[in-house]
C-alpha cells in the first residue's frame, strides 16, 4: 500500500498512463516505454530481478528498468549532501564520475528519461500524503533538477504541470491567489465594457529589484498541511487534457457532477472555470474556421488549446514586474495545419497566415504582441505564429498557428525524436546550434512589451538597405529586400519580387539550400539599384517598389499612394551570426561579379550540420550536450551552490569539482568517447587507431594540434 491509502500497484499504473499520453500510440519502442513504466519499481521494491523481467518482457524492457533503477542515484547525491554540511564544490571525483557515466548511458535511449520524469510526476500528484516538510523538500528537488531536465528535452507540458504542482506545494497562498485572479479573467463580470483592459489586483505584492528569477529562491510557505494540499494539487489540471478534447470533455464533466454534489472545493471549482472559458474561445474559433472554410481549401486543420501554467505566469510577473493583465499568454489556443507528412509543407505554411487574417477578423489584436517564429525560429528550432487578441470575454488571448511538422516538432521535443523515427514520422534535424538556450519557452514569445512606435523603431534600428524580408498579404507570401530606410526607421521602401514564392523557403528557413535564396533577395537589391529605382510604383512586370510605414500593432504595414495603411505587412527576417556572415558576403559578391563559393567558405566551427544529414547522430550530438549541461546544473546543487548578487548583477558561485576530461562524439558510428581535458585532434586519431589521418572537427578539416571541447563531433579519415 502506499501512504495515500491505495494498493501500491496504482502508482506504477498511472506512471503507464502518463507515458502513454507521451509517446506514439504504435510502434515496439512506445510499448516497450510503457511496459518498463509499468516495471520501473519492480528492481528497487520486489525480489524479482532483471534476469527475470528480460525472460518474461525481452531485452529492451529489462534494460530500460535499469537504466530508470541508476537514475534513483541522482537523487541519494543530492539528498545526501543536503543532509551533510558539506563545503560548496565538495562533492567527490568518484561519485562526479559515477554521475557522468550515467548520464552518458541514457544519451543512447532518452527513454529512460521520460520514464523517470512520468513517475516523478504521478509522484507529485500523490505528494499530500507525505509529511509537510518532506513534501516541500521534495517539490524543491523536482522544480530545481527534474523541471530543469524536462525543459532541456523540450517536454514543455509535462513540465508546465511539474512547475504547478511544485508551486502549489511550496507558494499555496500565491497559487491560490494566481488562480482565483485567472479564473475571475473569464467570469462574466470582467466582460462588462467591450474596450476596457483588465485592472491589476492591487493585493498583488510588490516586486523589489532584489527579488530573484531563478525557481532556486522560491520562498516556502506553511500552510494547514494535507488536505489543504490535497486541494490545491487537485486544482493542477493534468497536462495531457488540454491535449485530448475527449479526455478534456469527460474531465469538466466529472468537475461539473462534483460541484454539483458540492464535495468539490472553490479552488478546483476555479480552475474548471477558466478551463471551461477557454472551451468557448476555441469553439468561437472553430465555428469562424468553418464559416471561413474558403481560406483554407483542402487543408485539415485542427485545434487545442491550453492555459499557461500558474508557476509560469508567477515567474513572468516577478521578471517583468507587472500584474496578471499584462501577461497575454496566460490562456493560449492553437491551430494546426495538415501538411500530409510534410508533402505540403508549403501550402500549409500560406495557410497558416491566413488563418492570422481570420484570427484578426474575428477578434482585434493587441498592439505589439504579434510574433512570427516562422521566419525567425527561436535558437531550438521551434517556428509558430504567436498573435494576441481581446477575446470573447474580452481578456487576452493568444492564439498558435503552425504546420503538423512545426507542431510535432515542438511537442515532442529532444527526447521522443527516437520513438517517432520508428514510426517513419517525420520530425524536423534539429538546429546544427549548439542550444545553451534550450530552457527558453518554446510556446510564448519573452520579448519585452512595445508601447510605442519610438520603441519599435528602436526594436529595428538594425535595418539597413539591402536586408531581406518577406511580404505578407493574406496567404501570398513573397520574398523582398529593403532598399531605403527613412524616418530613423519608421518608413521603410520595399523592393517586392512577384516572381520569387517564399512559402517553401519560409518552411525551410535552417536548410542548406538557404544560400541560394539569400543569392535571389541579393539579385533583386543589384537589379534594383542598377536600373536606379527609388521611389514607390517603380519596377517592371515582377518587381515593384512599395511603401511600409511602422504602425501601433508594432509591424510595418504597406501604404498606398493615398497615404493610406492596408492589412499587407512586411515580416522582417532575424540573421543568425552565421547566416548575417553568408548572407552579406553574398551581397557583396553579387555586387561586385564574384563567384558565390569563394564569398562563403566561411562555415561557423559549430555547426554539426555539414558533416551530414544523417538526423539520429545529429539529435545523438544535441541530446549529449544537453544532458552534459544538465550534469553542471546537478554538480552545482551538489555542491550547495547558490546565486549570488554583486553590483546589480546575478551571478553562480562555480564548483572546483572537475572531471578533467572532454566527451566527443565520434563519426559516423556515433561511439561516445571520454578524453582528458586538453586532448588533441590527433589524440582523438590516436584512440581510434588512425595516427596520421586526416581528422574532422564538427565537419573542419583542423590540425593536429587543434583542442577537443565537450559535445564535438570528430571524424578520423581513413
Amino acid at each position: 500500500m502506499r501512504k495515500t491509502g491505495d494498493p501500491y500497484l496504482t502508482h506504477c499504473i498511472h506512471t503507464g498512463k502518463i507515458l502513454a499520453a507521451l509517446v506514439p500510440p504504435t510502434g515496439n519502442r512506445a510499448v516497450d516505454t510503457v511496459v518498463a513504466g509499468i516495471l520501473h519499481d519492480i528492481v528497487d521494491d520486489t525480489c524479482q530481478n532483471l534476469h527475470s523481467i528480460e525472460e518474461e518482457f525481452g531485452d529492451e524492457v529489462a534494460k530500460l528498468v535499469a537504466g530508470v533503477s541508476r537514475l534513483s542515484y541522482i537523487n541519494q547525491l543530492l539528498r545526501r549532501h543536503r543532509r551533510v554540511n558539506l563545503n560548496p564544490g565538495s562533492l567527490g571525483h568518484e561519485e562526479a564520475n559515477k554521475l557522468r557515466v550515467m548520464l552518458l548511458g541514457m544519451v543512447d535511449d532518452p527513454r529512460v528519461v521520460l520514464i523517470k520524469l512520468a513517475d516523478r510526476l504521478h509522484n507529485m500528484r500523490t505528494i499530500y500524503a507525505l509529511p509537510l516538510p518532506k513534501a516541500q523538500a521534495v517539490a524543491q528537488e523536482t522544480l530545481v533538477i527534474w523541471c530543469s531536465l524536462a525543459s532541456r528535452l523540450g517536454l514543455w507540458a509535462l513540465k508546465a504541470e511539474l512547475e504547478d504542482l511544485c508551486f502549489a506545494v511550496l507558494q499555496p497562498q500565491m497559487f491560490l491567489k494566481l488562480r482565483t485572479e485567472l479564473a475571475s479573467m473569464s467570469m462574466p463580470s470582467s466582460r462588462a465594457g467591450s474596450s476596457r483592459k483588465i485592472s491589476a489586483r492591487d493585493d498583488f505584492p510588490s516586486l523589489d529589484s532584489s527579488s530573484s528569477t531563478c525557481c532556486h529562491s522560491m520562498p516556502i510557505t506553511v500552510t494547514d498541511e494535507a488536505t489543504n494540499m490535497k486541494e490545491l494539487l487537485e486544482a493542477v489540471v493534468p497536462f495531457d487534457i488540454l491535449a485530448d478534447r475527449r479526455k478534456r470533455t469527460s474531465y469538466l464533466s466529472n468537475l461539473q457532477k462534483s460541484i454539483h454534489a458540492c464535495i468539490q472545493p472553490k479552488v478546483v471549482q476555479e480552475a474548471r472555470n477558466a478551463l471551461a472559458a477557454l472551451v468557448v474561445c476555441e469553439e468561437a474559433l472553430e465555428q469562424e474556421l468553418i464559416i471561413s472554410a474558403s481560406y483554407v481549401p483542402g487543408m485539415e486543420v485542427t485545434l487545442s488549446s491550453r492555459l499557461k501554467s500558474l508557476y509560469s505566469i508567477y515567474s513572468k510577473m516577478k521578471r517583468k514586474d507587472v500584474s496578471i493583465d499584462k501577461v497575454y499568454d496566460a490562456r493560449a489556443l492553437r491551430v494546426v495545419v495538415g501538411d500530409k507528412n510534410g508533402t505540403l509543407h508549403g501550402p500549409a505554411v500560406q495557410c497558416c497566415y491566413s488563418l492570422l487574417a481570420t484570427v484578426h477578423k474575428l477578434w482585434p489584436p493587441i498592439d505589439g504582441e504579434f510574433d512570427d517564429y516562422i521566419v525567425n525560429p527561436k535558437p531550438s528550432g521551434y517556428q509558430s505564429l504567436h498573435t494576441a487578441v481581446l477575446g470573447p470575454d474580452n481578456s487576452p488571448l493568444e492564439v498558435q498557428i503552425r504546420t503538423q511538422r512545426m507542431h510535432e516538432y515542438a511537442e515532442h521535443g529532444l527526447a521522443a525524436h527516437w520513438l517517432y523515427k520508428e514510426n517513419g514520422n517525420k520530425i524536423p534535424s534539429l538546429s546544427s546550434k549548439d542550444e545553451s538556450e534550450r530552457d527558453v519557452s518554446r510556446y510564448f514569445s519573452d520579448s519585452e512589451f512595445q508601447n510605442s512606435i519610438e520603441d519599435d523603431s528602436h526594436k529595428y534600428g538594425f535595418l539597413k538597405a539591402g536586408h531581406p524580408v518577406l511580404r505578407v498579404e493574406g496567404s501570398h507570401l513573397l520574398a523582398a529586400v529593403i532598399i531605403r530606410v527613412d524616418e530613423d526607421g519608421r518608413e521603410l521602401l520595399v523592393a517586392v519580387s512577384f516572381g520569387l514564392a517564399a512559402s517553401e523557403a519560409v518552411a525551410d528557413r535552417r536548410s542548406s539550400f538557404q544560400i541560394k535564396r539569400w543569392e535571389a533577395y541579393a539579385r533583386l537589391y543589384k537589379k534594383v539599384t542598377d536600373e536606379w529605382w527609388c521611389e514607390p510604383g517603380h519596377g517592371d512586370w515582377c518587381t515593384c517598389l512599395e511603401k511600409y510605414t511602422l504602425c501601433r500593432d508594432g509591424m510595418y504595414h504597406k501604404q498606398d499612394q493615398f497615404g493610406r495603411l492596408l492589412p499587407t505587412f512586411i515580416q522582417v527576417i532575424d540573421f543568425t551570426e552565421q547566416e548575417e556572415f553568408e548572407y552579406w558576403a553574398i551581397m557583396s559578391a553579387i555586387s561586385e561579379g564574384k563567384q558565390i563559393e569563394t564569398a562563403t567558405s566561411r562555415t561557423s566551427s559549430d555547426s554539426v550540420a555539414s558533416i551530414s544529414t544523417d538526423a539520429s547522430i545529429n539529435t545523438k550530438v544535441h541530446f549529449l550536450r544537453t544532458m552534459l549541461q544538465w550534469e553542471e546544473q546537478l554538480l552545482c546543487e551538489a555542491g550547495n551552490f547558490r546565486q549570488a548578487k554583486q553590483g546589480g548583477e546575478y551571478y553562480v558561485c562555480r564548483s572546483s569539482i572537475t572531471l578533467e576530461e572532454v566527451v566527443i562524439v565520434c563519426w559516423p558510428l556515433g561511439e561516445i568517447m571520454r578524453l582528458r581535458t586538453g586532448s588533441t585532434a590527433a589524440d582523438a586519431a590516436r584512440r581510434v587507431g588512425s595516427e596520421g589521418r586526416l581528422v574532422l572537427i564538427n565537419g573542419l578539416p583542423v590540425l593536429p594540434n587543434t583542442e577537443l571541447k565537450d559535445g564535438d563531433v570528430v571524424e578520423v579519415r581513413v
